[in-house]
């Protein structure tokens, strides 16, 4: 069975579609350009590269097995993400990703990663020489530039980066039959990509991840930390295939959101500070003490501003988004914060930091899972979104640990 989404060829994935469409061989030689013989030859190279018959031989046609069903639907969307990042870049050809075959996307993708066709060939299948043949062919089909060159530094520009990010998603599909059709055969291990909030990393991403490992151990994670500006476009890129945290208060017309649950927002302090023990602290006292502030434009800084709109603003003497450094001021200072009480939720237990006053009012966020639109999970992928969904509820699993927040974990 293939393992390489790039060993695969996209004129045979065309092939699939064809078929598919108007039942025979011969009709769909004629569509994607090729003889009978070779299109035979090349729809037996894919099913052994797959390891399935896609297609039944009946009197009435060709008819997809359930797995080229599962195959077929995926090159579909493969080649529809190829079909649009080459929508209106060539002026010399109307369809260039007709064209392009997967050993010049390997190429391209490789040197779009590495920053430089000798970084591109280390290591890799292709020497430096075929990977500027391969990029020089690319540019030669859309009749413009892919990359900008500044001595050994290599850039992606406009046309690059859209290609790229088609590339990418088209390869992902690819990887995603593969996954559901290991995943029946009971075979290989499948990764789950995705993008992890500040809100999400303390509670929700860890009890997911331990539930799906106990449920499934098959899945492998490759989990990206950082701010919602830093993980956008890897999301869209495809790197990643979902970020988990909090959700923007609008809709985005390429990406979708889906809730979880509500967070609200306390001041977390020092054992020490002077308004530990203060059930309802008055906002002049509040604002009498030194603030840690999250960044400017962050969504927390901005429940922070409103806050304090009305009043007094105290000092903010430090601005940081790291809950690990904030947590260490907090204990050798009289600091005051905003946070997530699942962020400071061990601190809190072990007695180092304490709540002060009441969860705020009007500070309620969503936290939810936010996902490409054209994103359609495998088998897998759906598990841990469940596992997700039922971490945020805080369900149990037969067997498994005490959920920590049944604990007073939080």
């Amino acid at each position: 069975m293939a393992t390489d989404p790039f060993d695969l060829n996209l004129r045979h994935l065309r092939a699939l579609l064809a078929i598919r469409e108007h039942g025979s061989i011969t009709a769909a030689a004629d569509v994607v350009s090729l003889s009978q013989p070779a299109l035979t030859q090349g729809l037996a190279k894919l099913e052994r590269q797959f390891g399935y018959t896609f297609f039944e031989r009946r009197s009435g046609g060709m008819v997809p097995t359930a797995m080229g069903e599962i195959v077929i639907e995926r090159a579909r969307a493969a080649l529809d993400h190829l079909s649009y990042a080459a929508k209106g870049l060539s002026g010399v050809f109307q369809y260039p990703e007709r064209l392009m075959t997967m050993t010049q996307l390997r190429a391209f993708l490789a040197l779009a990663e590495a920053g430089g066709f000798a970084a591109a060939a280390h290591g890799g299948a292709l020497s430096q020489t075929a990977v500027h043949r391969a990029v020089g062919d690319l540019e030669q089909m859309i009749g413009g530039k892919l990359v900008e060159r500044r001595g050994r530094a290599v850039w992606l520009n406009p046309a690059g980066k859209r290609l790229a990010r088609g590339t990418r998603l088209a390869v992902a599909e690819i990887v995603a039959a593969l996954a559901d059709i290991r995943r029946d055969s009971g075979s290989g291990s499948e990764l789950i990509a995705f993008g992890a909030l500040p809100l999400a990393r303390p509670y929700l991403v860890p009890a997911a991840m331990a539930r799906m490992a106990r449920s499934d151990p098959r899945a492998a994670f490759k989990v990206l930390e950082g701010s919602w500006r830093e993980l956008v476009e890897p999301l869209r890129d495809g790197v990643i295939d979902m970020v988990v945290g909090a959700l923007r208060p609008f809709e985005i017309a390429d990406l979708y959101q889906l809730p979880l649950s509500e967070d609200r927002l306390v001041i977390a302090a020092g054992r020490q500070h002077p308004l530990a023990g203060v059930d309802k602290p008055t906002m002049a006292q509040l604002a009498a003490y030194p603030w840690i502030v999250a960044p400017t434009n962050s969504p927390l800084r901005e429940q922070w501003e409103k806050l304090f709109d009305t009043g007094k603003m105290p000092a903010t003497p430090v601005e940081c988004g790291s809950v690990m450094i904030i947590g260490r001021l907090l204990t050798e200072g009289d600091f005051l914060t905003l946070l997530s009480p699942d962020q400071v939720a061990l601190q809190i237990r072990s007695g180092l930091l304490t709540q002060i006053g009441p969860p705020l009012e009007g500070s309620k966020r969503v936290v939810g899972i936010t996902t490409r639109r054209s994103w359609r999970p495998t088998a897998t992928q759906r598990r841990f979104l469940d596992m997700l969904s039922e971490a945020a509820k805080g369900e149990r699993i037969a067997g498994a640990a005490p959920d920590l927040r049944e604990s007073r974990w939080v």
